[in-house]
């Protein structure tokens, strides 16, 4: 592949690899630190000018150390003459910050579209936004792939009789998703209706849907302390649902996210690489990970080559 470079922040190092091996190219030198203040310092150790610029940055981890490092490796790469610069963020930060709850409610996720554009960038590839309405707080070009593909063929492959399951959404919010898995695999779907006293904290939960003596599979794009999906897992256990999945796309599990895990009815929870899994899992034997380099390496390949990327909204590349 010509006139292509890819960088890695430090966000996830690992993804990165699996990527550029995917792609059949090496990743492009460059030297991340911090200095004794803590500012960041990004140096590019080769010539991009001309070059179609890939930097893979996810928004975890430090959130708002990666943020401004990736800010600073594409305004790097903008000066230093580079054709175009892409900002592959499997994880987008502050996506749940995208609307005014309250009065004088900042919306974040606009905040960081208008960095991310002043910075340079000139094209967004991500997954699983938290609203896909985000795509329209930036004036250039988002793709926002979908993790669904992946996820399909993770149910297939490893739940027994699949054909009788149910999926169900922890909260409304999330209905218009599990619908179109649901049907994708023709079966039926429930929904778990929540009412927060405040963040982070649900006060209580109602079941839509019949569950009794099926496979229930909740999906969600995101859990942070999984106050939720834990609480939606013990609701499906008392609607006497035979086992309970949860697949989600975002794994953040900070605070006591781990510990509520270890003592939910899960069979298995399920997320994606969009974010560093190794140590969670280390930490928690019922996690499993469903790999999505191919997905963004796919995307990465199309995008430069000037294809449709449509095509990964509904395939699992091989």
């Amino acid at each position: 592949m010509p006139n292509i470079k890819v960088f890695s922040g430090s966000s996830h190092p690992e993804l990165s690899l699996r990527i550029v091996e995917r792609l059949g190219i090496s990743l492009g030198k460059n030297v991340l630190k911090k200095f004794s203040n803590r500012e960041t310092s990004v140096e590019i150790c080769e010539s991009v000018r001309g070059e179609d610029v890939y930097i893979i940055q996810s928004g975890c981890g430090d959130v708002n150390d990666n943020l401004m490092e990736l800010l600073i490796m594409i305004n790097a790469c903008k000066i230093a003459s580079a054709a175009r610069v892409t900002a592959v963020i499997p994880c987008f930060p502050y996506a749940r910050q995208d609307k005014k709850e309250k009065s004088r409610a900042p919306i974040s996720a606009k905040l960081v579209a208008n960095m991310l554009s002043v910075a340079g960038a000139d094209h967004i590839i991500t997954m699983d936004l938290h609203a896909s309405q985000i795509q329209g707080f930036f004036d250039i070009p988002v793709d926002n792939l979908f993790a669904e593909p992946a996820v399909l063929k993770w149910i297939k492959e490893n739940i027994p009789e699949w054909e009788k399951c149910v999926i169900v959404s922890p909260d409304a919010g999330g209905a218009k998703r599990v619908t179109s898995i649901a049907d994708r695999l023709n079966v039926d779907f429930a929904l778990i209706h929540k009412e927060r006293k405040k963040a982070n904290e649900v006060a209580s939960m109602v079941l839509v849907g019949d569950v009794k003596d099926r496979t229930a599979i909740l999906v969600d794009d995101m859990a942070d302390t999984c106050g939720t999906i834990c609480q939606a897992a013990q609701k499906l256990t008392e609607a006497k649902a035979s086992k309970v999945y949860a697949i989600l796309t975002h794994g953040v599990f900070s605070g006591p996210a781990l510990p509520r895990i270890n003592g939910a009815s899960f069979q298995s929870l399920v997320v994606t690489n969009t974010i560093p899994q190794a140590e969670n899992m280390k930490r928690c034997a019922k996690i499993q990970c469903i790999d999505v380099s191919m997905i963004l390496a796919e995307a990465i390949r199309r995008t430069h080559n000037g294809e449709s990327v449509s095509y990964l909204f509904s395939h699992v590349p091989m």
